[in-house]
């Protein structure tokens, strides 16, 4: 056999200038979004870091970084390229800033690749155990980083693309993270698996990892962590408004968009719970109290419920001095609470570097461009329906992605609510990514989630992350269904994410002393 075209092939990877690594490297991340929806491609989650880890054999620490950040910029590139829709066609910033934000944001968003990749080759050596343990350690770091870096953008981790195949059966012990590593571990085998420079030993090692991850996770599916409570399902209607984003909030879009609701509602009075989606409402919460108290008195007199997002504005404080928004739930009827948003999503709920750059985009100068965070503790929303006490989580679109912190704040609530305007998406991929990320927190906390949308993807989820019914987008429909209020914890919701971080640290730890270089004797 002639060996000249591999070790051309090889040579060409292992240099930095070379087009042939860099379009491995930067194509690797490019394909892997295909493993979330709507493509659900999920082997794309394992096949990218497995190209990733490839490109990284026998470079040097800057080789690595360099191949880490072009992977970097083709997975954020693909994966994250709604931002230029919400920024361009509902930000109304022109064309040329918009793409200029968009790349900033992925250029900046890779170096976290850069930075995993670079560690790789700083502190770990390319052999079997290192691969197997200490990679996919380094990436569920990284991931978490992503986590707290700024104010977090927690979004297509790689254990998304999991929720319907066997490895979702670790959701609810070690979350996304959990499945993110197991992912990086099938990449790191198959890495093993099809090289020649890896001896019999290390092969039988890497398919028997695979075998009791992929193996465990198939048996765990079956395993119930929480059980329904006593009591009947809620019969529930979430009307989808359809109201396009650059109308909704003109002045005199107010009062059709009432009526839609309104309209909406009186045909679904007597449900048990009627929910319409984040900021439905297009107006503070003041401005039209009077007509909120008549659709409260409606709701109680045929004891229903309504939860419904709504911009909220103190009005303890004199409006010129210093007023404090809030992107807010209120409850009426059988049902009760008011929440204000915690997690802000950054130039779309608040202006970082707010001197600079209002006036630059036309939507930051909107007061609902210029939120402040709600306050913790907060009360969750309850619900005296005909079935029982029902206890709500709230989470207002964004906050839904933070693993950890829905499972801290939930607080052992019955069911999950989240509201959300996808509109902001427009037609591309970010709302069925949204929805992938809710059926997570469902399966991690073992808890169904009612999720309202303003144009999809509205949908009832059930306790194991699966789509119970879900709304077409881009229709004006109510969907109505049935959800069931459920007790117990799952270990997931004891601890977080800290086990799976812990112990893929220590694991790469580990891995990094046992294949630490000795000094010469």
């Amino acid at each position: 056999m002639d060996e000249q075209p591999a070790q051309r092939m090889r040579s060409a990877l292992l240099t930095l200038q070379s087009p042939v690594g860099a379009m491995v490297a930067l194509t690797g991340g490019a394909l892997t979004p295909l493993a979330f929806a709507p493509f659900n491609l999920w082997l794309f989650s394992i096949l990218g870091p497995a190209l990733l880890l490839a490109c990284l054999a026998d470079t040097s620490e800057r080789q690595a970084a360099w191949r880490g950040w072009l992977f970097g910029v083709g997975f954020y590139g693909t994966g994250v390229s709604w931002v230029y829709v919400s920024i361009h066609e509902f930000g109304y910033a022109p064309a040329w800033l918009a793409a200029a934000l968009t790349l900033l944001f992925v250029l900046s968003l890779a170096l976290m690749p850069a930075l995993l990749s670079w560690a790789w080759r700083r502190w770990f050596e390319h052999k079997p155990g290192a691969i197997l343990l200490g990679f996919p350690g380094a990436w569920i770091l990284i991931e978490w980083l992503r986590y707290w870096l700024l104010s977090g953008f927690p979004w297509n981790y790689l254990g998304y693309a999991h929720v319907d195949t066997p490895l979702a059966g670790w959701a609810p012990i070690g979350g996304v993270y959990a499945l993110s590593w197991i992912c990086v571990l099938s990449a790191g085998a198959g890495v093993i698996l099809l090289q020649h420079r890896f001896n019999a030993a290390a092969r039988i090692a890497a398919i028997l990892m695979i075998a009791i991850a992929w193996g465990g996770g198939w048996l765990l599916r079956d395993q119930q962590w929480t059980q329904p409570r006593d009591m009947r399902p809620l019969s529930v209607a979430l009307v989808q408004g359809n109201v396009a984003q650059d109308l909704k909030w003109q002045p005199g879009q107010l009062a059709p968009t009432l009526r839609i609701y309104e309209d909406a509602t009186r045909a679904q009075l007597g449900q048990d719970l009627v929910v319409w989606p984040e900021a439905a409402i297009p107006t503070f919460m003041h401005q039209v109290q009077p007509w909120l108290d008549q659709i409260d008195t409606i709701a109680r007199q045929t004891e229903t419920g309504i939860i419904t997002g709504i911009p909220f504005r103190r009005t303890d404080t004199p409006a010129q001095d210093n007023p404090v928004y809030h992107n807010s739930i209120t409850a009426l009827g059988t049902a009760n609470g008011l929440y204000h948003k915690r997690k802000l999503v950054p130039f779309g709920e608040y202006v970082p570097f707010e001197a600079a750059l209002r006036g630059v985009i036309r939507f930051l100068d909107l007061p609902m461009s210029n939120f402040q965070p709600g306050g913790e503790p907060q009360q969750g929303l309850t619900m005296q329906s005909r079935a029982g006490t029902v206890r709500f989580a709230p989470y207002i679109c964004y906050e839904i992605v933070y693993p950890d912190f829905v499972a801290r704040t939930y607080a052992d609530a019955d069911i999950l609510i989240t509201i959300s305007n996808d509109a902001w998406f427009g037609g591309s991929s970010g709302p069925a990514q949204h929805l992938q990320i809710a059926q997570m927190r469902a399966m991690e906390l073992g808890r169904e989630i009612i999720r309202a949308t303003n144009d999809g993807y509205t949908a009832l989820i059930d306790h194991r992350g699966a789509i119970r019914s879900v709304a077409p987008r881009f229709e004006r429909v109510t969907l109505t269904g049935e959800v069931q209020a459920y007790t117990g914890r799952t270990p997931f919701s004891r601890w977080g994410s800290g086990g799976a971080l812990v112990l893929g640290l220590l694991l790469a730890l580990l891995t990094r002393r046992v294949h630490r270089p000795q000094p010469p004797a």
